[in-house]
């Protein structure tokens, strides 16, 4: 996931509109037991009404990893985030998805798609 967000994150500070579709299928490399602890963790650290909140949707958990690759408190990074749009799934008209080839994982690497993660949070979608 992190390698798909920090290319969509510059293309987002170039300029570009870029579409995600199939969030849920993003690839977050480690056992599924390090991964799902290591999100467990992060949201209770926090406190439960005060916040910060971290997302458990996939297409969510997605855009909040895009936001902290851009300057997102500032007028550009804003502009540049406004024109991220992520999707669970394939919408209808979303024409053929361009595949990042950057951002492709090695064969045999040990990995926990978003959508995992997201259910193992309490996610329905």
């Amino acid at each position: 996931m992190g390698r798909l967000a920090s290319y969509v994150a510059k293309a987002l500070l170039e300029g570009e509109q870029v579409h995600v579709v199939n969030a849920e299928k993003a690839i977050v490399s480690g056992t599924k037991h390090s991964v799902f602890r290591e999100y467990i963790e992060k949201r209770q650290l926090n406190h439960e009404r005060k916040g910060p909140f971290y997302p458990r949707m996939p297409h969510l958990m997605f855009k909040r990893s895009v936001r902290g690759m851009i300057p997102y408190q500032t007028p550009r990074g804003r502009a540049a985030f406004k024109r991220l749009r992520v999707d669970i799934g394939m919408p209808a008209g979303a024409g053929t998805p361009e595949i990042v080839e950057q951002a492709q994982m090695v064969s045999g690497t040990i990995h926990v798609t978003l959508g995992d993660i997201s259910r193992e949070l309490g996610a329905k979608f």
